[in-house]
């Protein structure tokens, strides 16, 4: 009995050492080398065709693309609009007048950003554009000119004049900047206006700096127009003694022939809204 399961046991292992390899037929796992090369031969050329199908249609789709202006635009017709300072994700500015640490994130973050927008270095990149005027520019100038934007445009929210840019005084500045469209001549013919207000009371009064004016329109890419300074508007919240420990929220809009500002799907098409508190 124990022959028989010896036997039995060697012929199960010498069936899978020749399904691994026959060396009776040359077979290796129950196909001959020529088999085997076959198959390689066949998957080569396979894959080889889906890889030069697939780079050949990646190719013709790049020669439809342009470097400097997208080919599709109709999804994005009108601008949103983003705030300055924006620390972290939400959109809201909460300090302590008398506390320096508690905003200095705020003036850290202004100031950074409005690093570019000094006059010296608009002066050396920029040329003085017209106010009012569109600065449309010909096709075959492959880099166009921009108009400067200086900081001191800014006033009071230049950081010039109050390094705190109104934080410590409570009346905190915010800017607020349009997001590029190329080609978007903004206002149509008409310039571009912005208006804060409070959604709710109390009624909260606003000082206003800088402009959407139409010669820093239109905009041709990142590409072409490398030197390209995005204008802005400064918005110094006047916040009175009854609006500190109290929270505020701020709406802005622009206003324009071409410029949406009320599509209920799109929060940030063509306004923002962020929250203010103020303690003291």
């Amino acid at each position: 009995m124990a022959d028989k399961d010896a036997k039995k046991d060697t012929e199960q292992s010498g069936g899978w050492k020749n399904f691994i390899y026959n060396p009776e037929t040359g077979q290796f796992m129950g196909r001959t080398a020529s088999s085997w090369a076959l198959i390689f031969l066949f998957y080569l050329v396979f894959y080889g065709f889906l890889a030069g199908m697939f780079s050949f249609t990646m190719w013709v789709m790049l020669q439809m693309l342009d470097d400097y202006t997208p080919k599709y635009r109709d999804r994005v017709s009108s601008p949103g609009l983003m705030i300055r300072p924006k620390v972290g994700s939400a959109l809201e500015i909460v300090f302590n007048k008398s506390d320096a640490k508690s905003y200095e994130k705020y003036v850290t973050a202004l100031d950074g950003y409005l690093k570019p927008y000094d006059d010296l270095l608009q002066a050396q990149k920029n040329i003085i554009c017209r106010p009012g005027k569109y600065l449309g520019q010909p096709d075959d100038l492959l880099e166009k000119v921009a108009c400067q934007f200086n900081r001191t445009l800014l006033g009071e929210c230049s950081g010039t004049y109050n390094r705190s840019f109104g934080y410590n005084e409570g009346k905190p500045c915010v800017l607020v900047k349009m997001n590029r469209i190329i080609g978007l001549e903004a206002g149509a013919g008409d310039k571009p206006t912005l208006n804060c207000t409070s959604k709710k009371e109390p009624y909260v009064d606003m000082q206003y700096f800088g402009s959407f004016d139409k010669m820093y329109y239109p905009y041709y890419g990142k590409k072409a127009h490398v030197n390209y300074s995005q204008p802005l508007i400064a918005v110094k919240i006047l916040l009175g003694t009854n609006d500190t420990n109290r929270d505020l929220m701020i709406e802005c809009k622009v206003t324009g022939t071409n410029l949406k500002n009320n599509d209920d799907r799109d929060r940030f098409l063509g306004r923002v809204a962020f929250r203010v508190y103020v303690t003291e």
